[in-house]
């Protein structure tokens, strides 16, 4: 029999359409135009991320799933936790490696937590047949707002993959980072998956791969402005970029006009005008030593039980827990 499954909503359709226009508002009319990631993830965004991962150019994924593949029962033991939570969790398919050693080890919970409702409701159904006698709890929610809204547990594991986290900034990383530590009982532990420091030369070919999927999913943003907000961009009037910033340690996506661009939003009822050459930021994706991470967790008030990588160390999955 399917294992159980409940959804718990704290992000509704209606807050996240503000936000979306919040977003769109502030950082058009910001002296240095930009957008956050998440709005690149409607349907089309996703499938085309899905290519991006497959691309010969993009090692992230490839890389940390042979890592844990390699090494998720050591991950499982030294965690011994019987809750998985994994935030930011899309349709989970790197994390059954963990549910597979974990499930073996006692593991009675799963908690994926994302911001779309419909991903999550079709993930966790997916994950309750192919994981009978699992109870999985999703929960619909922002990380900014809602980690307090995650069930307890006795022992749970909290994990971020996918280098998520390199698309915040050191500021809201710490944020971040001390907000999730509050949540944390004494048991609770952290896998986080951070893309190291390497050469430019690879990291700007990840982000601008010789297929141009990237550069389609980088102006599908703007496809997502035109449905959403009434919005007029035409997407091939701007030019993808990516350059590594190396101050910053991270990569830059940027989208840049061809020449000068008038655009209307109709449901903000905004003119936006891009100059020639005008950049559009749309992502940064910090880049991190293995010292670099561990001093950004201890910060928190986190301690380091645990780190994995890849015979290249192209990649790197770090297990922490509080300082109590």
């Amino acid at each position: 029999m399917p294992g159980r499954v409940t959804v718990d909503v704290y992000l509704s359709a209606g807050e996240l359409r503000a936000a979306l226009e919040h977003d769109a508002r502030a950082g058009l009319t910001a002296p240095q135009k930009s957008l956050p990631p998440v709005w690149f993830y409607d349907e089309r965004g996703s499938q085309l991320f899905d290519e991006i991962t497959r691309l010969d150019e993009y090692y992230p994924t490839r890389t940390e799933r042979a890592i844990l593949d390699r090494h998720a029962s050591d991950i499982a033991r030294v965690a011994a936790c019987d809750a998985l939570v994994e935030l930011g969790s899309g349709t989970s398919e790197k994390t059954r490696l963990l549910l597979d050693a974990m499930t073996a080890t006692g593991l009675h919970q799963f908690v994926p937590f994302d911001v779309s409702e419909a991903t999550l409701r079709a993930a966790a159904a997916d994950i309750a047949e192919d994981y009978p006698g699992l109870s999985v709890n999703a929960v619909v929610g922002d990380f900014h707002r809602h980690l307090d809204r995650i069930p307890a547990g006795h022992r749970r594991l909290f994990a971020f993959l996918g280098g998520t986290i390199g698309n915040l900034k050191p500021r809201e990383r710490r944020r971040f980072l001390f907000d999730l530590e509050a949540t944390f009982g004494p048991y609770d532990r952290f896998l986080l998956g951070v893309d190291l420091v390497k050469d430019p030369r690879r990291l700007v070919a990840a982000y601008d791969d010789a297929k141009g999927v990237t550069a389609e999913f980088n102006r599908n943003v703007l496809r997502v402005l035109n449905r959403e907000l009434g919005a007029n961009f035409d997407p091939e009037a701007f030019e993808h970029v990516a350059v590594w910033n190396d101050t910053e340690s991270w990569i830059e996506m940027r989208l840049r006009a061809r020449g000068q661009q008038k655009v209307w939003l109709d449901a903000l009822a905004l003119d936006v005008v891009f100059e020639d050459g005008e950049e559009l930021l749309t992502e940064i994706s910090a880049k991190f030593t293995p010292d670099g991470v561990c001093a950004e967790l201890a910060d928190a008030g986190l301690v380091v039980e645990g780190r994995w990588t890849d015979p290249h160390e192209d990649f790197l999955l770090v297990l922490s827990r509080p300082y109590c």
